[in-house]
């Protein structure tokens, strides 16, 4: 038996086209992927910092507790970019402020755990972010190295 199931707030248009978006790999991720290799970072692509909770980052930093994650205007509710939907409007502003309340739950919930979320809008240099992530991830070291014992402080 064939069960049709229930269009969603949107035409079968619409539908087509956001079942071609990329989840991954998008021209912003990996400008921003780029640049930060450039500054000779190396990261994991598409990773759950925390395993057993369902949220995936763009880049992860293990070692530095590092998780970035990259943010579309549309969907996450840029307070530049951000554009209302001309049809089905409620039904998109409600999955926007959804997303931007998962966003919330998601740094709060890394930062419990002792992870650092940091979060770059799409249309952010990728540089400029870039240096913001690498700033991130060289004070995390340092915090990391002040809090290592060293050989000379061992009691023997």
């Amino acid at each position: 038996m064939n069960v049709e199931r229930p269009s969603r707030a949107f035409s079968e248009g619409v539908r087509k086209s956001m079942q071609s978006n990329k989840s991954r790999d998008t021209k912003p991720e990996l400008a921003l992927r780029r640049a930060v290799h450039a500054l000779g970072f190396r990261y994991r692509v598409a990773r759950r910092p925390l395993p057993q909770i369902r949220r995936t980052a763009d880049m992860v930093f293990t070692r530095e507790k590092i998780a970035v994650f990259l943010d579309g205007c549309f969907w996450h509710g840029c307070p530049e970019h951000h554009t209302k939907a001309k049809t089905n409007a409620e039904y998109w502003a409600e999955k926007v402020r959804r997303n931007r309340e998962r966003d919330s739950e998601t740094d709060a919930l890394l930062a419990k755990a002792g992870w650092i979320a940091l979060r770059v809008w799409e249309h952010e240099d990728p540089l400029q972010a870039a240096i913001r992530v690498a700033d991130a991830i060289r004070s995390c070291r340092s915090t990391i190295a002040d809090q290592s014992p060293r050989a000379d402080d061992a009691t023997l």
